[in-house]
């Protein structure tokens, strides 16, 4: 009986001493903060960029999410994954972010749904409207997959599923997961910016005007001061920006703005070109049914071919392409228009897995060209986007008729893939001007501080300047200009303003929120052939194995008792 006791008095001892064990350590683990992220890619933790971003949050980010309801599975999937990551968010806020999950379909009353609906798109959110199986058959359903952010006194909606053209459903709710992060910190960071860097959008070439960039301007302005220049060959004009912009030029550079153009990406400056080596217009096929694309000289050519490319003079026709109106008839006098394929507006979507391009939809060109690197260059050369697999060069001067949407492409003909649209040059430069004799005073003087070469810079060259330009129309007598990436024609929006803005982010070496951009996670997804095959196979493993493996510990346990206790 005494050694019973001491047995018990053993067990209970024990038990105390691992209840104050595990109080001692959750007592000790309150001052220290710490998480472990098993998984190969990381897919749990933050980066360092993001948790520095919500270290600096000095007020609550409320966040109000609009995925909240009965989804389908893709959409759940979204759903779950923005709360996890938004957990991890407020982990790390120090108690500066809260956030709710509302079903902005809620309501019964059909009419205070649409108020709610109208009232998330004026903020910015856009809808998608899914097809969903109920009791009466396949209906349709509204969502906003997308959340709005509120700081202090600002404002900010973020689209979380971010569509893509030709991509399955699972994969793009993957790609669009594996974006959470840099949305919910791109938005935090907005928030928090106070002195902007500077960039200057040049004019005095003929370069795009204010309303057709209007749209890419203000969505630059929420990160940086944005400035039109015309830089009229004064040496001081580019003083005190970071990055220009020269976005569809028509007229001829001259010497001096090609210099100081030139001297500022000696010295550190960031540029991205946008140029159309050859001249076509849509517009001057409303009024003729032909029209000529013929080389445009701009008198830069030199300049960039110096830096590590050639702009080339001719066009790509793509059988992956946008669309254009056509007549095909009037209905009394009004006349019936229907969209066909145009070739020389092609749909380029991205190969490359660089963090600039990395998951975006597919940007529109409209005549676009292409672009060699030169061997010769210092710089480090990669090709940001490529027309597609099937598509082909005509060289300038290019016969452009309304009547090529009648013929039935031979696609045979199209056997130039993968051709070269826009290129990132990074690293050191040479002066366009380094062998040219300069005036003395233009070498020795310190206002000036010539360089022949850069010690590192970036540029981004682009053979179509449309990329860049918001089509307009006329609305109520004033002249209107579409978002930038909206087809006017068929209402698709294309990743054009989500390209350009990674440039200039890039360009501008916000690491941050590159390092945040450039995180993938892996897709690991069901061989459908092989589950259809090896059904019953992979059903007996997982339903019939552990049954099995319990009757023979059973038996196992049987006989060791039925052998101790018969003894």
């Amino acid at each position: 009986m005494a050694g019973k006791g001491t047995k018990k008095g053993k067990d209970m001892l024990q038990l105390l001493i691992s209840i104050a064990t595990v109080i001692l350590l959750n007592y000790i683990g309150s001052f220290y903060f710490f998480r472990l992220d098993l998984t190969a890619e990381k897919r749990h933790s933050l980066s360092d960029a993001t948790i520095e971003f919500l270290n600096d949050l000095d007020d609550v980010v409320y966040v109000k999410v609009y995925l909240e309801g009965d989804f389908p599975a893709e959409f759940q999937k979204l759903r779950n994954a923005t709360k996890e990551k938004l957990d991890n968010f407020r982990a790390y806020a120090n108690g500066n972010l809260e956030y709710e999950f509302i079903n902005p379909s809620a309501s019964e009353d059909l009419k205070t749904n649409e108020e709610i609906y109208h009232e998330l798109t004026k903020k910015g959110l856009q809808y998608n409207n899914i097809k969903i199986q109920t009791k009466d058959g396949v209906g349709e359903k509204i969502i906003f997959p997308g959340a709005i952010l509120t700081y202090k006194e600002k404002e900010i909606p973020v689209q979380l599923l971010k569509s893509q053209m030709g991509v399955q459903p699972e994969i793009m709710v993957n790609n669009s997961i594996n974006n959470l992060e840099y949305e919910l910190s791109n938005s935090i960071r907005k928030f928090l910016i106070d002195s902007k860097q500077k960039i200057a959008f040049i004019e005095g070439h003929g370069e795009l005007n204010s309303l057709q960039v209007a749209d890419f301007k203000q969505t630059l302005e929420e990160y940086y001061v944005v400035d039109r220049v015309k830089i009229d060959g004064l040496l001081s004009s580019l003083d005190g920006y970071q990055a220009i912009v020269i976005a569809k030029p028509d007229s001829v550079f001259n010497d001096k703005d090609k210099f100081i153009i030139d001297q500022f990406i000696m010295k550190g400056g960031s540029a991205m070109w946008l140029i159309d080596p050859v001249q076509a217009n849509k517009d001057s096929l409303r009024t003729s049914s032909m029209a000529l694309g013929v080389t445009r000289y701009l008198n830069i050519e030199d300049q960039l071919f110096k830096y590590g490319v050639r702009l080339n003079h001719n066009l790509i026709q793509d059988l992956q392409c946008g669309a254009i109106p056509i007549t095909v008839g009037y209905t009394g006098n009004q006349p019936r228009t229907e969209l066909f394929p145009w070739f020389f507006d092609p749909l380029m979507i991205p190969q490359s897995k660089h963090p600039i391009v990395n998951n975006l939809d597919a940007i529109k060109g409209e005549f676009t060209s292409t672009i060699d690197t030169i061997a010769s260059s210092k710089a480090k050369k990669t090709v940001l986007l490529t027309s597609s697999r099937y598509s082909r060069v005509m060289n300038s001067p290019v016969r452009i008729s309304l009547r090529m949407v009648d013929m039935d492409p031979n696609k045979s003909m199209f056997n130039k893939p993968f051709l070269p649209v826009a290129v990132l040059l990074e690293g050191k430069f040479e002066s366009s001007f380094k062998n040219t004799i300069l005036p003395p005073e233009i070498k020795s003087s310190p206002d000036i501080a010539y360089r022949e070469e850069s010690e590192g810079a970036r540029m981004i060259i682009i053979a179509d300047g449309d990329i860049m330009k918001s089509h307009t129309t006329i609305k109520n007598g004033e002249e209107f200009a579409y978002p930038l990436g909206k087809d006017q024609y068929s209402n698709a929006v294309y990743g054009n303003k989500d390209f350009l803005l990674n440039c200039m982010n890039y360009l501008m070496d916000d690491s941050g929120l590159i390092s945040v951009r450039s995180r993938e996670l892996k897709l690991r997804l069901l061989d459908q052939t092989r589950i259809i095959e090896e059904r019953f196979f992979w059903q007996f493993i997982n339903v019939g194995v552990p049954i099995l493996v319990i009757i023979v510990f059973g038996f196992i346990q049987f006989y060791i008792r039925k052998g101790k206790y018969s003894s």
